[in-house]
C-alpha cells in the first residue's frame, strides 16, 4: 500500500469501528444488562470471529476475485436475518433473567455474531480489494493487511463495551426504551445492509 492512502485507510477504519453496527450494539446491551466482565467474555469471541472474517476474507478476496460478489449478497441477507434475530431479543430482553447471561453473553454468541456480521464481513472485504488488492504483489500483501483488521472494528465494539459498563445504572432505570431504541437500531442496519 503506498504511503499517500494510508490516511484513507486509517480513516476508513476507524469510522468503520466507531459507527454503530451489529457488534458495537450487542457490546453495549452485554455491557449494560451483565456489566463489564461478562461483556469481555462475549467481546473475545467477536474479536475471534472478526479475525477469522478478516483472514477467509483475504482468502476470498485473493483467490475468487470477480466470483465474491455473489456469495458476499448471500451473506449479506444471513447476516441481516441473524441481525434481525438479535434486535428482537433485545427487544425482548429482561435484566432480571440472570441465567440468559451465560446463554446470550459469551464468547460463542460474539464469534457467531462476528461470522454474520455483514459490516464485518463487508469492511474486509472492501479493505481488502481497495487498499491491498491493487497494490498487492502476492498474497503475503493482503494477507498483512488481513492481519491488522481485527485490531480495528473491534476496538470500536470495547468503547461501546466500556461505555454501557460505565452508564450500566442510567441503563437499567431506562431499559425498556434504550432495548426499543437498540433493537430499532438493529432493525435499520439489518435493513440498510439488504437495501445497498
Amino acid at each position: 500500500m503506498p504511503s499517500s492512502i494510508i490516511p484513507s485507510f486509517v480513516l476508513y477504519c476507524f469510522v468503520s469501528a466507531i459507527t454503530p453496527g451489529p457488534a458495537n450494539l450487542c457490546s453495549l446491551a452485554c455491557a449494560i444488562k451483565y456489566g463489564r466482565s461478562r461483556a469481555l467474555r462475549q467481546w473475545r469471541g467477536l474479536f475471534c470471529g472478526y479475525a477469522t472474517v478478516s483472514l477467509a476474507a483475504s482468502v476470498v478476496v485473493w483467490f475468487l476475485g470477480s466470483v465474491l460478489n455473489r456469495y458476499i449478497r448471500v451473506m449479506v441477507w444471513i447476516g441481516a436475518a441473524y441481525i434481525l434475530w438479535l434486535a428482537w431479543n433485545i427487544l425482548h430482553s429482561d435484566s432480571s433473567a440472570d441465567a440468559e447471561a451465560n446463554a446470550k453473553c459469551n464468547f460463542f454468541t460474539g464469534f457467531f455474531l462476528q461470522l454474520t456480521n455483514p459490516k464485518a464481513i463487508v469492511f474486509c472485504v472492501t479493505t481488502l480489494t481497495t487498499y491491498a488488492l491493487p497494490y498487492a504483489s502476492g498474497y503475503w500483501d493482503v494477507l498483512k493487511i488481513a492481519l491488522i483488521l481485527p485490531f480495528t472494528g473491534p476496538v470500536g465494539n470495547l468503547g461501546w463495551l466500556f461505555t454501557g459498563a460505565s452508564l450500566k445504572q442510567f441503563f437499567q432505570n431506562h431499559q425498556k426504551p434504550i432495548n426499543i431504541a437498540m433493537a430499532a437500531a438493529l432493525a435499520f442496519c439489518a435493513f440498510s445492509i439488504i437495501r445497498s
